[in-house]
């Protein structure tokens, strides 16, 4: 049994600081794909990591204190790919793989469209972009297990205020149907197969007590591909890890 844990941590050195690494201890994952890192490895005490027991494998973006992903495995990967091979994507580090005997795991950061305008744009065309790079790698690397902040919200269950929010970026129609589109190219939304159940979030505003109150959005996935669902044995989301404005999420694989 593979435990793969997906984490926005909005800051690795803020969420160290926040007794991230003895969260991560206890937690004992087989796979750890952060997203969000915001730091360089050279700004890393490194021997943290390790002394987790994990092989650690970071793409960040070239703008320092910016994006940026990782992966942390306890099982040395066959193969790491560093980035999706689209530079204006990788420019940004938001996508890492690592290829184990009959699975990958990425960790993606998907683009944020809050700001509107062009990074709204950028956003679109990285869902356009994201969906034929994973086409493809799919023929390749048929058992994926896709981690990470998506920034979208599938469905009104996913949003603490479906109404309220439905000309907001990260639940705009376009967006929404593309992750429709997504899974109907063969994959699962691993949590949303298990748990029916609304009020699951994984992203809280910082603002107005929304994490005390669950006013949040679930934005965090592990999409799997269809031929990994009968060894599917768990999903769930991990509220009460408080070390980032998003919570980790899990899946276990057979």
């Amino acid at each position: 049994m593979a435990t793969i844990i997906s984490y926005n941590v909005n800051g690795i050195r803020a969420a160290l600081k926040k007794g991230w690494a003895e969260w991560a201890r206890a937690t004992n994952a087989d796979v750890i794909g952060l997203q969000e890192t915001k730091a360089q490895p050279d700004q890393l005490d490194l021997s943290v990591f390790e002394d987790l027991g994990y092989h650690h494998y970071w793409f960040s973006a070239q703008k320092k204190g910016y994006s940026g992903v990782a992966l942390l495995c306890k099982e040395k990967p066959l193969h790491v790919e560093y980035g999706c091979g689209i530079e204006k994507y990788d420019f940004e580090g938001r996508v890492i793989r690592a290829d184990f005997k009959d699975y990958s795991v990425i960790s993606a950061y998907f683009p944020s469209g809050t700001t509107g305008g062009v990074r709204q744009d950028f956003k679109m065309e990285f869902l356009t972009d994201f969906q034929q790079y994973i086409n493809a790698l799919k023929k390749e690397i048929p058992n994926l297990v896709i981690s990470g902040d998506y920034n979208i919200c599938h469905e009104a269950i996913d949003i603490h205020n479906p109404v309220a929010n439905k000309k907001t970026s990260g639940f705009l129609p376009e967006e929404r149907a593309w992750v429709t589109d997504f899974i109907k190219s063969g994959f699962v939304d691993s949590f949303r197969h298990l748990n029916k159940d609304p009020h699951h979030y994984s992203w809280w505003s910082y603002r107005a007590t929304a994490r005390e109150r669950n006013k949040g959005w679930r934005i965090d996935y592990h999409m799997i591909s269809d031929t990994l669902l009968p060894r599917l044995k768990r999903a769930a989301i991990l509220p009460e890890a408080k070390h980032s404005d998003h919570c980790p999420i899990l899946v276990a694989i057979e």
